[in-house]
């Protein structure tokens, strides 16, 4: 066991904690609880069954195969984009599995695949559809939405379908982002979400209504028709938002454009600071504000940082809550699980990293039925939970993440019973130390996690073995 791991589990047992499981009622951190930790067991280097390679460390028992790697060819001739990020898998035929996954591929670098199918011929992400089995073995693979920008996550839809977020509002009515693009190269505004069929391929169309902000994730609650919606902001304040569609998604077989966008605020308690270090036990009544301009239209080309704050801005004029970089989001059994990667306190020890927000990460649970905003978990330090990212959520309910962080990056388990465990650990990728994971999503039946590194030199991951051993 190297000290980093030794570190968080000691750090687990006498640090952190939640009392109750997620069922129902969402539960908050416990700092002063111990609480015990339960995994799969030790991790191992394992060999990937693709070319006997080592990129993943897991449990014994388990195995997985990667695939459909950056530089691969789709069999139309074109090339597999890098920097894999989030996915949804949805059931295929024959037991087989169909994903859709992100490309958050940024600057006008010119679209992949097809160029006359593309949003912006001149923007490099977008999504990739693939058909593949329980052990990652490629069937079909094919360009499904194109010409879209920094494609980071999103969301599935029960009527079989994706949504896609840009986290980004390049374009050519916006000065450039800090990666030193030229958006006067580019031909369309971004900053929305698009729908991406399972089978099929997209109709290119932004639902504009639902915003153009740095969205992230998008997690749809069927009881309401409501899509959830997170937003990422590196240097500024993030919202929580929710898209009200003209009609029920599930009704009309779609997610509609010309819906209302609102943004979430604390009741009684205008811009309620939630990206601090939070209370034991902590738990919000909210109320929704209404975004009036969801959509702005800029004149005079603002710099990227004016831009990206627009609709934000709009919200918190009006009370609604801060956060610190709203990541990942999953629906699952009527409660909303999103991450904020640098939410909470900076541990004492613990170098406070760059950007809006001085923690290394909150999962929050908003529950629809009641509108109540609960916090399920804080780390105390980056030895415990180092900046998670994508989150979803396993058959028996125990939420996967996906870590950013500055040293080594896990899968990590979090139970209902408020266990925090390692389940997988990336064998560093050479030349690329920023790579980490994304992405994860559980194949039909839960037979097989699916999941990226995200990278230059990103691929896919089948991950198979004893489930029922564990919490997953």
């Amino acid at each position: 066991m190297d000290r980093r791991r030794f570190l968080a589990r000691a750090a687990v047992a006498a640090a952190a904690g939640i009392a109750g499981p997620f069922a129902g009622v969402a539960c908050a951190g416990d700092k002063g609880g111990a609480v015990r930790v339960q995994g799969y067991g030790p991790l191992r280097p394992v060999r990937d069954k693709r070319d006997g390679e080592v990129r993943l460390h897991l449990p014994d028992g388990f195995a997985y195969r990667s695939f459909n790697e950056a530089g691969s060819a789709f069999p139309d001739g074109s090339t597999v984009p890098g920097r894999h990020d989030g996915m949804a898998a949805f059931a295929g035929p024959r037991d087989t599995a169909y994903l859709v996954r992100n490309h958050e591929v940024g600057g006008p670098v010119g679209a992949f695949g097809d160029k006359d199918k593309a949003y912006d011929p001149m923007a490099g992400g977008g999504t990739v559809t693939l058909q593949v089995t329980r052990r990652g073995e490629v069937l079909k693979a094919a360009p499904s939405l194109n010409g879209t920008m920094l494609n980071c996550s999103g969301g599935p839809m029960p009527w079989k379908a994706w949504v896609s977020c840009e986290e980004t509002v390049n374009g050519p009515d916006v000065g450039d982002d800090h990666s030193g693009g030229d958006n006067s190269k580019l031909t369309r505004r971004h900053g929305y979400i698009f729908e991406v069929p399972v089978t099929g391929a997209a109709t290119a169309r932004p639902i504009r209504s639902a915003g153009r902000f740095a969205h992230e994730s998008a997690a749809f609650d069927p009881g309401s028709g409501a899509l959830y919606l997170t937003e990422d902001c590196f240097s500024f304040p993030s919202g929580f938002y929710r898209y009200l569609p003209p009609e029920h998604p599930l009704k009309a077989g779609r997610l509609l454009d010309g819906g209302k966008l609102q943004m979430l605020a604390v009741k009684g308690s205008p811009r309620e600071d939630l990206s601090a270090g939070q209370r034991h036990g902590a738990s919000y009544a909210t109320a929704w504000v209404d975004i009036d301009e969801p959509d702005p239209r800029f004149t005079g080309r603002p710099s990227n940082d004016e831009a990206v704050q627009a609709v934000g801005r709009q919200g918190r004029a009006k009370g609604a809550a801060i956060f610190s970089r709203l990541e990942g989001a999953i629906h699952h059994q009527g409660t909303v699980y999103f991450v904020s990667t640098q939410g909470g306190a900076t541990a004492p020890g613990d170098t406070a990293p760059s950007g809006f927000g001085k923690g290394r990460g909150q999962v929050w649970a908003y529950e629809t039925w009641s509108g109540r905003l609960r916090l399920v978990y804080e780390s105390p330090r980056s030895t415990v939970l180092d900046l998670p990212d994508n989150v979803t959520a396993s058959p028996r309910g125990t939420l996967v993440l996906c870590e950013d962080g500055d040293g080594d990056n896990f899968l990590r388990g979090l139970t209902r019973h408020g266990e925090l465990f390692d389940f997988c650990r990336m064998e560093p990728v050479a030349g690329d130390p920023g790579a980490e994971f994304a992405g994860s999503t559980f194949g039909p039946g839960g037979h097989t996690l699916y999941v990226n590194v995200q990278s230059t030199h990103g691929m896919s991951f089948a991950i198979w073995g004893p489930w029922q051993r564990g919490a997953f």
